[in-house]
């Protein structure tokens, strides 16, 4: 079973130079849920263990954190000190109820808001990425570098969540 969420720790101590790896990391998602999807029943995709999510809910999920990791690239634009709070009840992804509509929606909305995404960390200066502000969450202060590293993080978990669901599903 994989660790939750909440309970992960991280530790941010490697080159902000190291950005454009983690850039590829982030540009590879949407590939990656069209290949967890593809040949996929949509009931299996759709299915639910008890009252968790559903493999196709877990990738919504990934599209909905996009307008979060915005909130955060502003805050380091304008120097804020303190980084955005995440609503750790998701209510984003539990508003739009991702397993009423079809996989292709879903996908296409993956990898429209990374495709965003992508495109605005890409033109960032170098430097950029070393800027920092505090997360209160994790009680750090955070570079830029660390911010994508830990969205690429939340990336892979649901992913591994998203396959464990359909290991399961009938």
């Amino acid at each position: 079973m994989l660790t939750p969420w909440m309970y992960r720790r991280w530790r941010f101590d490697y080159p902000a130079e190291l950005h454009p790896a983690v850039i590829e990391r982030l540009r590879g998602t949407p590939a990656r849920a069209t290949a967890l999807a593809e040949g996929e029943p949509a009931a299996r995709l759709v299915w639910r263990p008890g009252d968790g999510w559903s493999a196709q809910r877990h990738l919504g999920h990934l599209a909905d954190l996009e307008a979060l990791l915005w909130s955060r690239l502003d805050a380091y634009e304008r120097g804020d000190a303190v980084l955005p709070a995440a609503d750790m009840g998701n209510a984003a992804t539990v508003d739009a109820d991702h397993d009423d509509r079809p996989i292709g929606e879903v996908l296409e909305l993956v990898l429209r808001r990374r495709a965003e995404t992508i495109e605005r960390v890409s033109a960032y200066p170098r430097d950029f990425f070393a800027r920092s502000a505090w997360h209160e969450r994790l009680g750090i202060q955070k570079r830029v570098v660390d911010t994508l590293t830990f969205f690429a993080d939340h990336d892979d978990h649901h992913f591994a969540l998203a396959r464990l669901v359909l290991s399961r599903a009938p």
